[in-house]
């Protein structure tokens, strides 16, 4: 199976597609009048508190207030009368470990308030602003690397539930127990940590724990409202979640970015891994010559056809995504019964396809042609999680309903690429019609 990344850089934008077997399997794109706050940390102070909606506003410089409901507002930073991480730090250190595990059982009333108003707390934001909301923010900070996550105030540690090989969970166990440079918080293994050497996976602990302290200095040192640490780069994640054994090139069509992406994989992950790299001196676009292009397009139609001729219709509304399955051209000998069982069996990998390269999030319903027999249903709900499980989103998938109806969940953290590459119609504004006359 061949595997590549391409990064085509404009003036104002960055394009990265995802090749599968000369397929494009995953989009993004990031462009400079749109900047996603997602994964920044900022020192921000309580502006208001409503115990009503169970949530706090908290100012972080932005033009709206940040968005932190009270379930999330447990980070010791907060429970603890203290200025700072540090002095958070070293009261953690001072306690023994009876004091510790009496902290960790004791239960405040539900009906308690742990935030004032005026109050400096150090948030992170974990979906961007949209439409007229602001950004959601949480006090649970993670700093996600290549092989682990570290959470500096959450002390539990765990294994990617994708990783099954009981043996593997172990080693990987056993590996969390030697990061005791990291004095607080706990880590999570990623599933790309799978079969990796224990010196890559402490590497990489080290160099998250070494940006954590930067952090927290600097979080010291801010008056609030302040932007405390701004997540890397659209290039940075991509080389930091995408760029693995598996992929066989990463071809860059920007001299400046390439010379950035050897220098941070050469000492993020080693000399080995920067051979994969190439930069793209054609006199046409990146995307053009490799046929990625024309592909692009048809992620902004409404229909995408398949192979056989079925097709699907995605109409995204403001409250959700609907999704409509057509036997279209579709032909077959086959009862009419077992024609709607292809059709969605095809369809299924196609529309977990469609909502990553769209990046489309929130509630989705999808209308597959209507199935009688139970274990239909039960293969092409199973086909359509195993799609799923490609995303780096979070989904969540309900069973059919008894109108044939598939629920779901995408997790949405900012724009779909659809509203990154449009405006609204002036003219018919945004209806997509025009009045007859």
């Amino acid at each position: 199976m061949s595997r590549e990344i391409l990064i085509q850089v404009k003036r104002s934008e960055r394009q990265v597609a995802i090749i599968e077997n000369n397929r494009v399997d995953d989009f993004h794109i990031e462009v400079d009048r749109y900047q996603s706050l997602l994964g920044n940390i900022y020192k921000g102070r309580v502006e208001s508190i409503l115990p009503s909606i169970n949530a706090a506003f908290i100012n972080i410089g932005q033009k709206r207030n940040g968005f932190l409901y009270l379930t999330d507002a447990v980070s010791p930073l907060i429970e603890e009368d203290v200025s700072g991480p540090q002095q958070l730090i070293k009261k953690i250190f001072n306690m023994s470990k009876n004091e510790k595990e009496k902290h960790k059982r004791t239960k405040k009333p539900k009906d308690d308030v742990t935030l004032k108003e005026g109050q400096d707390v150090l948030v992170q934001v974990v979906k961007d602003p949209f439409g007229e909301k602001g950004a959601r923010l949480t006090t649970h900070i993670t700093l996600p690397g290549r092989f682990v996550v570290y959470m500096p105030f959450d002390k539990q540690t765990g294994v990617s539930k994708k990783i099954e090989s009981v043996e593997e969970r172990q080693r990987l166990r056993e590996v969390i127990k030697s990061f005791s440079f990291a004095k607080t918080g706990g880590f999570i293994i990623r599933t790309a940590s799978l079969k990796q050497g224990k010196r890559e996976l402490v590497r990489d602990a080290k160099f998250l724990s070494n940006i954590w302290s930067k952090i927290y200095k600097k979080s010291e040192q801010e008056q609030s409202p302040a932007l405390i640490y701004e997540e890397g780069e659209l290039t940075w994640k991509i080389v930091r979640d995408y760029l693995t054994e598996k992929v066989d090139k990463l071809i860059i069509d920007s001299q400046e970015e390439y010379q950035k992406i050897c220098k941070f994989v050469e000492a993020l992950i080693g000399k080995h891994m920067v051979e994969k790299i190439h930069f793209y001196k054609g006199t046409i676009s990146l995307f053009e010559h490799k046929n990625v292009d024309k592909e692009l397009e048809k992620i902004y139609n409404t229909n995408v056809y398949c192979k056989s001729g079925a097709y699907i219709v995605i109409e995204p509304t403001e409250g959700l995504i609907v999704v409509d399955v057509n036997s279209g051209k579709f032909k077959t000998k086959a009862s009419p019964g077992e024609a709607a069982f292809m059709v969605n069996m095809e369809v299924a990998g196609e529309i977990a396809r469609q909502l990553r390269l769209r990046d489309l999030g929130g509630i989705i319903v999808i209308d597959f042609i209507d199935m009688v027999r139970e274990d239909h249903k039960r293969k092409v709900l199973e086909a359509l999680k195993r799609a799923l499980a490609r995303d780096h989103a979070k989904t969540e998938v309900n069973k059919i309903s008894s109108l044939g109806l598939v629920e779901m969940t995408r997790a949405r953290t900012g724009k779909n690429i659809e509203s990154l590459s449009f405006k609204k119609c002036p003219y018919c504004n945004g209806r997509g019609k025009i009045k007859a006359v």
